[in-house]
């Protein structure tokens, strides 16, 4: 095929074709068919149905194993099965319960591959702890995960329930709903913020969660925020232990892999930290203009290239000594080194009624929750770039936005603001949110201004929330590590902290927070940890300094 200037261009990129290689040998061995029931509306075919043939039709073309059968939603087998919605996807239903209310498109395709494949091993592939708690349920739990093609946290939650499914079939049934797709049913369990997961119509999980941590909510019926191991797992010696997937540690593990040092990288969250959920990212290097979650998937399949990394992981504990032991929801490591990436989290308002309605149009993520509110009235409260950036990312999705700032001027670049005002996105300036009101969703705010000195009432859908971040210290806090004033880990210019064998970088320090700035950290981190173990620096440590709290040096 002739291209530009008279270049051969591939019909289709060698990397995509090995990739459909490999899903085709993958699918080849799965012992199990994966039979598809879809029930449509055929008078009203709709762009979900549509969208969700168009999907089944491309995993078709992969194997065998994968069929569809099509029925209108009067077939009997609509009610046998209780359908009611357009579309809903029922996958092998002969020896599971598992439906989707929408079209598995965006981040969701990785949740139907993930599905797939899953179906087809007819194994959970659950951890052994997670295991050992489903198989502790012993009543039934109609799970329900509300998700959004456009949220990069959802596929998480999703796979957890249906991994949960497949473990226990007898006991649990899924459905995922696209709020897109069923917005009613959204507004219904007031699931306005994504992924939100329920379980017999309780709700047990706001966000993505650790796969143990959502197993155990499962169980019990009620949030859980932390799973403590039963028992020693797997254990995992490195030279340094990296605690945080965002671009300081994605960074730090390549530079340090390169560097010959025995590295991984555990996360507790979604992989990329803010980036992922970033909407469109225009100052990195290279891309004039580039999605956050694909910036973060182009970061993490590079990473994957040198270091191992485990997803889903919390820090439970963490012993100093020789060498530093780290245990974590899942395993222990023994490690000579700790690099702290963890990041930093969204500022709230902390005013009434934010910590209530959080999810119930509350939200701190215009990616993720934006396409609920498509026709309706928001106000996002803030005046930097990211305010900025997800006020227009709103806007351009069709969703009336106003913008709430307590300043007489936007500390966003002029860039973003010469576009806030060509698309006459309104602003309320020197204005503060004081209260957020509403029973069981946003309905109103009050509203607070600095120049009058007056109080009034707005109504709107949604209050979104970008005010800046805090940094994630939690962890050093525990660990005993020196911070600055402003509530940072204080490091020595060099990312050591006050702790000989912890080190650390990106936003938890402070300074600019930028992608770019946090890469950098991260591989300066690397590099300053790759020549202490060499030459430790802390063997000349002031007298009476214990040699328990010294880490390990490399081996000549």
């Amino acid at each position: 095929m002739q291209g530009v200037n008279g270049r051969q261009e591939p019909t289709r990129d060698m990397a995509s074709e090995a990739y459909l290689r490999q899903l085709r040998q993958t699918f080849e061995q799965l012992p199990n068919d994966i039979p598809l029931l879809l029930f449509a509306d055929k008078g009203r075919d709709d762009v979900f149905a549509q969208a969700t043939r168009q999907v089944i039709r491309a995993f078709r073309e992969l194997s065998p194993r994968i069929t569809l059968k099509e029925y209108d939603l009067g077939h009997e087998l609509a009610r046998r099965h209780n359908v009611v919605s357009s579309p809903t996807l029922l996958i092998a239903p002969d020896r599971y319960d598992i439906r989707w209310m929408g079209a598995p498109m965006g981040e969701e395709a990785r949740t139907f591959l993930e599905t797939l494949i899953l179906v087809g091993m007819g194994q959970s592939n659950l951890s052994e702890q997670s295991r050992n708690v489903i198989r502790r349920i012993d009543s039934p739990r109609r799970i329900k995960v509300f998700v959004s093609p456009t949220c990069p946290y959802c596929p998480q939650q999703a796979v957890n329930a249906l991994k949960a499914v497949i473990e226990l079939p007898e006991q649990l049934s899924l459905e995922i709903i696209d709020i897109q797709c069923e917005p009613e049913l959204a507004n219904q369990y007031a699931a306005q913020s994504v992924p939100q997961a329920f379980a017999n119509d309780i709700l047990i999980g706001h966000g993505a969660q650790p796969e143990e941590v959502f197993a155990l909510s499962l169980q019990k019926l009620e949030p859980q925020t932390i799973f403590i191991p039963e028992s020693d797992a797997e254990q995992v010696e490195t030279d340094l232990l990296i605690v945080g997937g965002g671009p300081a540690g994605l960074t730090a593990g390549i530079y340090a892999v390169r560097s010959g040092l025995r590295t991984a990288i555990v996360e507790r969250q979604a992989l990329g930290g803010q980036v992922a959920t970033t909407p469109v990212v225009e100052n990195y290097p290279g891309f004039t203009s580039v999605g956050g979650k694909t910036l973060v998937d182009i970061l993490v399949s590079h990473a994957l290239q040198y270091v191992q990394i485990f997803p889903g992981e919390g820090v439970l504990e963490v012993q100093y000594g020789s060498p530093i032991m780290v245990q974590t929801s899942r395993r222990k490591f023994l490690t000579k080194t700790v690099l702290l990436a963890t990041g930093a989290n969204h500022r709230h308002l902390n005013v009434p009624g934010e910590k209530r309605l959080a999810g119930r149009g509350v939200s701190y993520c215009s990616t993720c929750d934006g396409p609920l509110f498509k026709g309706k009235q928001v106000v996002m409260a803030g005046g930097g770039n990211s305010a900025v950036t997800e006020a227009l990312h709103l806007f351009h999705m069709g969703v009336k936005v106003t913008l709430i700032h307590r300043r007489d001027s936007l500390r966003a670049q002029e860039f973003l603001s010469r576009q806030l005002a060509e698309n006459r996105i309104p602003v309320l300036w020197s204005t503060e949110i004081r209260e957020i009101k509403g029973e069981d969703r946003v309905r109103e705010i009050t509203l607070f201004n600095n120049a009058s000195q007056k109080t009034s009432t707005l109504a709107t859908d949604g209050v979104f929330i970008a005010i800046g971040y805090e940094p994630a210290v939690e962890l050093a806090q525990k660990m005993g590590l020196e911070l600055t004033a402003d509530g940072y880990i204080k490091q020595d210019g060099r990312h050591r902290t006050s702790r000989p064998g912890i080190y650390s970088a990106g936003d938890v320090e402070g300074g600019y927070k930028q992608i770019v700035t946090a890469s950098g950290q991260g591989a300066e981190a690397a590099m300053t940890i790759f020549e202490d173990l060499i030459n430790p620096y802390w063997l000349t440590a002031k007298p009476g300094t214990s040699s328990v709290e010294r880490p390990v040096a490399l081996q000549p």
